[in-house]
């Protein structure tokens, strides 16, 4: 299966990936922690696909698959992160990648997935943008088209990661949680509204989503030894 090289793309833009600029850092350490505890969440079944969501907007769900990403392609996996918000995409941003042929194209059968995933500057870590915004997200996402590029990409890659939109606009997220083996849920500490992230607990539970965890972002920790430990 051929991909676009990273020469026939722009570089990456790694301003949010601190997993990358700095993989020793106190914050990366954190993502290498939520990496083991998805490894070890399970003992039935492997995690090869991932669901990363929020209750609202704003929660750092993007920042997080993507230093998720990062983490898992570090440990020398072949990583898929495939930007399934196609109402408000930011992968491309983040990878400065150009966001003409996607998700979307695949899924409605204009573009295979092999011609339309990039590789990344980050070793092992590839991309799928969200392509073309289209009208109905939710029905390209609950297709048979879905079911097929899940198929083929679990195939070809050890770890397919989704960036989702948050659980209390639209379907999106529910429809791709139960088609994947994990689902992670993004709060912000003192923006996150309680029932907003019990409401969307309930409707990803009603999904048969497999809950993984809640990772708690932005949270200030003190100076600590073991920020000192890490830091060196």
């Amino acid at each position: 299966m051929a991909f676009r090289s990273k020469q026939q793309s722009k570089k990456s833009n790694n301003r949010t990936l601190i997993t990358h600029i700095n993989s020793k850092s106190p914050i990366s350490e954190q993502y290498k922690t939520i990496r083991t505890n998805i490894q070890f969440s399970s003992l039935d079944e492997d995690i090869r696909s991932l669901v990363v969501t929020s209750s609202g907007p704003g929660e750092g769900k993007s920042t997080t698959v993507g230093n998720l990403a990062v983490v898992f392609a570090q440990q020398g996996k072949r990583v898929l992160l495939i930007d399934a918000d196609m109402r408000k995409p930011t992968a491309h941003y983040t990878f400065r990648k150009d966001n003409i042929t996607g998700l979307t194209n695949v899924l409605t059968r204009q573009a295979a997935l092999d011609k339309a995933v990039s590789e990344t500057d980050i070793e092992n870590l590839y991309i799928l943008t969200s392509g073309p915004i289209p009208p109905n997200p939710a029905e390209l996402l609950s297709s048979h088209a879905m079911d097929e590029l899940l198929e083929s990409a679990m195939h070809h890659f050890d770890m397919v990661l989704f960036d989702t939109p948050p659980v209390l606009a639209v379907t999106d997220a529910q429809i791709l949680a139960s088609k994947c083996n994990g689902t992670i849920l993004v709060v912000k500490s003192n923006y996150t509204a309680t029932d907003a992230a019990v409401k969307a607990k309930e409707l990803l539970s009603a999904a048969q989503a497999k809950l993984l965890g809640v990772v708690l972002n932005a949270k200030k920790l003190k100076e600590s030894n073991y920020y000192y430990y890490y830091g060196k």
